[in-house]
């Protein structure tokens, strides 16, 4: 009923209206009840597709294992696997229905609950499509015998796999003398550690990535004359991946046996491992032995063979070759070790072993004028690795010497890896390093495929990447940032990933992958469709479903043909890169179809402002965004209640609006400079965040922000600028609260001439990084209680007593810098024994400075040193005699011929100041 009141009629056309939303509410009422059966119904049948997707992940982690031997069972393989993907869009298509009901009513409700409707029917019916399309892999299957053919068909250490004498380590092991190249010194190395080491029994390995000759080199070591003098007995073993330790002692002691000169007993094919193992070490009681057990995988080897292999104090040896470096460190339980890491060929030591090769019947071993720009070029793209270059020096040898010939080959390297007999046998050798790692981290590896060729990629971002994506399964007592550090860790072990620089604490700071692994995964990633790259040289075949698409070319046009292609592909990451860093995207907009998306990454991308549609990316995970100017996050960023991280590092000012605080499971928060002016007494509800950088402070209630930073349990890593003297208390109250936190980096507020005081009552255990920048006077009083600081910085401090009596007991600092008048004082003194660790020592901009004294016994472990811009130091400290350890000296310019004579292999810059 519509009711009226006489004394103030209502407006006919909003009668007009009352009547239209009563008649639509009768209409909507038998759908909504439709809509209750239906729901009803879709909760069912998400729960089995559910199920459904464990069962297909199961089976694709067990497939991985095998070795699809027709193309038939290969297509049928890559079906089930999209099948998952299509199963998990639906699963989060689902959620985000779930996340969006409404709470409030009237119109705006019954229209969202039309929308609603159209939606799950929408869903329904695609549950519905994808249980066909499973019945019929299914009955596929069955038909034509896919899976039994998968079952009963090699494991993916197929005939090159298994076999320890296929072609590429029979030629490492009978490799010429004359083609040896860059092994002088580590062959010297390994001799002394077996000749002239200690009276115990040694384990001593070589360890490298596939093909960089750890075989040839132990054979050269194996059979010079060194050993044969020194050693009673000498036996050589290849191990490989598949080994059997029954096998392996058999073939130890019909070794043995032959050496001796006797038969292999007669029961040997009978014989358990106990009787095995007491055979053997009988054979060597008396002896000094050395065993090489090549190629070994299997961390647990030494635990199978080490009782055979008896220690009888008699200076025996075991030689080990690995690609893993856990192999080795399994080993130091229960014996000595010694371990040499090959390092790739200089690219001098490269062209020698090509040339070698290429011309060994030509040009008396020379490389001829005309092709030496190219060879270079050739043997660049090997990156040191010697099996690549032998393997391509090989072939060229039989190809026409003419630089057209060679620019060809060099521009197809790529294709002629995959066709040709001899390359072929890298990818198969590098590969063998592919099928050994666990199911957890071969799509971490092919997550390398991503980057662009020769790109190196922060350690960090590789791993905000993985998380992002589900790759880092939980473990008790630790972060997920913790165990996908293992997991790169792992990596760089088995010589699949290369470390290209190191953290201050010994920890990876960039990696990246050598070229020819990068193109393995790039094979295998055709296969499993795990990403695709948009490139300026065309796109890339776009069929199928792809979860990871890597854009890097023009983003100023082509825009609506690009969206075009990649709507149908269900992409999960979005990455965006330039090799022009001052490309630009002045807008692209998100299709709707990434509304699933985990993963988005501007990477060298600057864009004029955010895209309008972020905040609809619900399952968002990881966003990375480069700008020129101050990012205005839109308030719909709100709704992102997945985001983990958000990395702005490039933008001048990251203004947060007041509906980031809903964002309850982000960690890391990252920007130049970040605005809190809407978020004051919000920020305490991010519980979650680990990492928050750079917070500027120079704001109204500064201090109520700082209070609220104090309810932020879990954080690791806080950098905060413009910190006001009067909130030095409460400053150091919230960090006080922060058990977990390792970096801390404080910024002082220049406003004012006052100094600020960091009395932290609990210092922070855990920190490990400390650096203040502004006026102190005196040093917090809580600085020698940190006891597992490795890198302290002092910059524009004012400290007017010398620092290093109060340092000096910090047992484990790495690195300390004092900068831009961190000292006013006259005399800096070590003393002896003090920083027995300090590896890095920065004094700069010390205006007032006069003396440097550095006692006999101080700085023992100091590699660098950097005295700069000091002006009014008499003389260089006479003590940096002393630094027997010493291998870079950054300095003014001045005689330091005194320097020179004592230390002729030190590294002197010189600057002029």
């Amino acid at each position: 009923m519509i009711l009226q009141n006489n004394n103030n009629p209502i407006p006919r056309s909003t009668l007009m209206a009352e009547v239209a939303v009563s008649l639509v509410i009768d209409q909507l009422l038998p759908l909504l009840r439709e809509e209750v059966k239906l729901f009803r119904g879709i909760h069912k049948e998400f729960a089995d597709i559910k199920d459904e997707l464990e069962s297909i992940q199961a089976f694709l982690k067990d497939a991985d294992k095998k070795s699809a031997t027709t193309e038939g069972v290969k297509t049928w393989v890559k079906q089930v696997r999209e099948a998952a993907f299509r199963i998990e869009d639906i699963i989060d298509e689902y959620m985000i229905q779930v996340g969006q009901q409404p709470r409030d009513h009237g119109c705006a409700s019954l229209l969202h609950k039309l929308k609603a409707i159209i939606s799950r029917r929408r869903i329904a019916s695609e549950i519905q499509d994808i249980k066909s399309y499973v019945r019929g892999i299914k009955e596929r299957s069955e038909r034509y015998g896919f899976q039994r053919s998968l079952e009963h068909g090699p494991s993916n250490s197929t005939e090159i796999r298994n076999s320890k004498w296929h072609h590429p380590r029979l030629a490492a092991l009978y490799m010429e003398e004359s083609e040896v190249v860059g092994f002088e010194e580590p062959r010297k190395r390994l001799i002394d550690w077996m000749v002239k080491g200690r009276d115990e029994r040694t384990v001593v390995s070589v360890v490298g990535m596939g093909g960089q000759g750890k075989t040839t080199l132990a054979k050269k070591v194996f059979d010079s004359k060194d050993l044969v003098r020194h050693f009673d007995s000498r036996v050589w073993i290849t191990v490989s991946q598949s080994f059997n330790v029954e096998d392996l002692l058999r073939e130890m002691l019909i070794k043995f046996s032959k050496e001796k000169g006797d038969g292999a007993p007669r029961d040997i094919s009978q014989m358990d491992r106990g009787s095995l193992t007491e055979q053997v070490r009988n054979y060597l009681q008396q002896k000094r032995y050395i065993v090489v057990f090549d190629d070994v995988w299997s961390v647990h080897f030494w635990d199978d063979i080490q009782f055979a292999v008896i220690d009888n104090k008699n200076g025996s040896r075991i030689f080990i070759t690995t690609r893993n470096r856990n192999v080795v460190v399994s080993c130091k339980k229960s014996s000595f070790t010694e371990m040499l890491e090959l390092q790739p060929l200089t690219q001098e030591q490269s062209l020698e072993l090509f040339n070698k090769k290429a011309f060994k019947f030509d040009y008396d071993g020379c490389c001829p004028k005309e092709l030496t720009a190219i060879a270079n070029e050739i043997v660049q793209k090997c990156n040191g690795l010697p099996l690549a270059i032998v393997a391509i020096g090989g072939l060229l040898s039989t190809r026409e010497k003419t630089g057209f010939e060679w620019h060809r080959f060099r521009e197809n390297l790529s294709l002629e890896l995959k066709k040709d007999a001899n390359l072929i046998g890298i990818k198969e050798i590098l590969g063998l390093s592919y099928d050994d790692l666990p199911y957890y981290l071969k799509s971490c590896l092919l997550y390398f495929a991503i980057y662009p060729v020769d790109y190196v990629v922060r350690s960090k971002t590789v791993i905000h990447h993985w998380i992002a994506e589900g790759f880092v399964k939980e473990e008790r007592g630790k972060t997920l940032e913790e165990v996908a550090e293992g997991y790169l860790t792992e990596l760089i072990h088995r010589n699949l990933v290369q470390v290209s620089s190191l953290r201050y604490d010994g920890k990876v700071k960039c990696c990246r992958v050598h070229d020819l692994i990068r193109d393995m995964i790039l094979e295998i990633n055709e296969n499993l469709n795990f990403c695709k790259h948009i490139s300026v040289d065309g796109q890339s075949n776009l069929s199928g479903i792809v979860r990871r698409l890597l854009v890097t070319t023009e983003l100023r046009t082509g825009l609506d043909d690009l969206n075009l292609h990649i709507e149908r592909l269900h992409v999960r990451s979005l990455f965006f890169f330039s090799n022009d860093q001052v490309s630009f995207m002045h807008f692209w907009r998100i299709p709707k179809k990434f509304r699933l998306l985990k993963v988005l990454d501007y990477e060298h991308v600057r864009l004029v402002h955010p895209p309008h549609e972020v905040g609809s990316l619900i399952h968002l995970k990881y966003l990375k965004l480069n700008y020129l100017r101050k990012i205005e996050l839109p308030k719909s960023i709100g709704m992102l209640q997945n985001l983990e991280t958000l990395d702005a590092r490039h933008a001048y000012t990251l203004e947060l609006p007041k509906e980031i605080s809903k964002l309850r499971k982000l960690r890391h928060l990252i920007s130049t400079n970040i605005s809190l002016i809407e978020l004051k007494s919000g920020i305490g509800e991010m519980t979650s965040l680990q990492t928050f950088r750079n917070v500027d402070l120079n704001m109204d209630g500064a201090a109520e922000v700082i209070k609220e930073l104090g309810k932020l349990k879990q954080m690791r890593d806080l950098r905060l600028l413009n910190v006001h003297e009067e909130d030095g208390s409460i400053l150091s109250s919230s960090i006080n609260e922060m058990k977990h936190l390792e970096k801390l980096n404080v910024e002082l507020s220049f406003q004012s001439n006052k100094s600020i005081g960091l009395d932290l009552i609990s210092a922070p255990m855990m920190l490990r990084k400390l650096s203040l920048l502004g006026m102190l006077k005196k040093l917090p009083k809580s600085i020698p209680e940190l006891q597992n600081l490795v890198v302290l910085r002092l910059t524009q401090s004012l400290l007017t007593k010398d620092p290093m009596q109060f340092l000096k007991s910090l047992q484990h600092l790495l690195i300390l810098s004092l900068t831009r008048n961190a000292f006013e004082g006259l005399c800096l003194h070590f003393e002896d024994g003090g920083f027995e660790k300090l590896k890095e020592l920065y004094v700069e901009n010390l205006s007032e400075l006069r003396v440097i004294i550095i006692e006999k016994g101080a700085l023992p472990s100091l590699k660098k040193l950097q005295l700069l811009s000091l002006f009014n130091l008499k003389n260089l400290p006479k003590g940096i005699l002393h630094l027997e350890k010493l291998e870079v000296l950054n300095i003014y310019t001045e005689d330091l011929s005194w320097i020179t004579e004592h230390m002729p292999t030190l590294k002197i810059n010189y600057f002029v100041t």
